[in-house]
């Protein structure tokens, strides 16, 4: 019982995190991991266990979400299934160790582009002359790209979206972080499609359970917290997160 609750409390500290910026998935898979769950199974059983908190923090999201640049909301969410799918597809066909190799320095690199991306946006702008807003094709293809890492191993996908629209189009941290969310339960949504169907997830119930039940109910709270957070304190936590997450897993080595 006492495992229960903690994985209860764990499912809501990751649904609230992935709502407010990202980083859920860092909590809850060391969790299920630690209650006994073979590492792939446990990245798979995260997937699954952190899709409801994203359908409700998508859900509480619904009036702000607005397309990424040229973009429509459709097509950007058409990529994040497609590339979830074959992401999802990726984790069950192939080893983890090569690409749980290069995490760190994937998020190292979300989380200089996260600080730096507006401003090298503008020396660019004014080095070169012309706009540096990425055209469509380039963000979806880029889209696609990061939904097949989230259906792979999902850490810190939604924080490399970000990285992604502010280098890209400018896009400031708490105005994406609607859309971030949206497209993350597409990723999650496709890709624990497939776990349930392929995977071992349903051979021990009880933490998924615990772990989504608690989830479900942070990623609500934690996007109405979100809302009501200014552009300034949202960029703050958004990135410390990314900070936070990427020293600790090169720590981790």
């Amino acid at each position: 019982m006492i495992e229960v609750v903690a994985l209860l409390l764990v499912g809501v500290a990751a649904g609230a995190l992935n709502a407010v910026g990202g980083g859920g998935t860092f909590v809850a898979l060391p969790a299920l991991v630690a209650a006994g769950l073979p590492p792939v199974t446990a990245n798979a059983s995260t997937t699954v266990a952190l899709l409801p908190g994203a359908v409700t923090g998508a859900y509480a999201y619904r009036a702000d979400i607005r397309p990424v640049g040229a973009t429509t909301t459709r097509s950007l969410t058409v990529a994040s299934l497609l590339g979830g799918g074959c992401g999802a597809a990726l984790l069950l066909g192939l080893p983890a160790s090569s690409f749980d190799a290069a995490v760190p320095w994937l998020l190292a690199f979300a989380t200089v582009v996260l600080a730096f991306g507006r401003r090298l946006a503008r020396v660019l702008d004014a080095a070169l002359h012309r706009t540096t807003d990425m055209g469509p094709r380039a963000i979806l293809v880029g889209q696609f790209l990061l939904a097949i890492y989230g259906g792979y191993f999902g850490g810190a996908v939604g924080i490399l979206m970000l990285a992604l629209w502010s280098a890209g189009l400018g896009i400031d941290a708490a105005a994406g972080n609607p859309m971030r969310v949206a497209q993350l339960a597409a990723v999650n949504a496709v890709a624990a499609g497939i776990f349930l169907v392929a995977a071992d997830v349903l051979s021990d119930p009880v933490p998924l359970l615990a772990v989504l039940l608690g989830a479900a109910v942070g990623g609500f709270a934690g996007a109405r917290v979100a809302r009501r957070l200014s552009a300034r304190v949202l960029r703050t936590l958004v990135l410390t997160t990314a900070t936070t997450m990427t020293v600790l897993y090169f720590l981790r080595g």
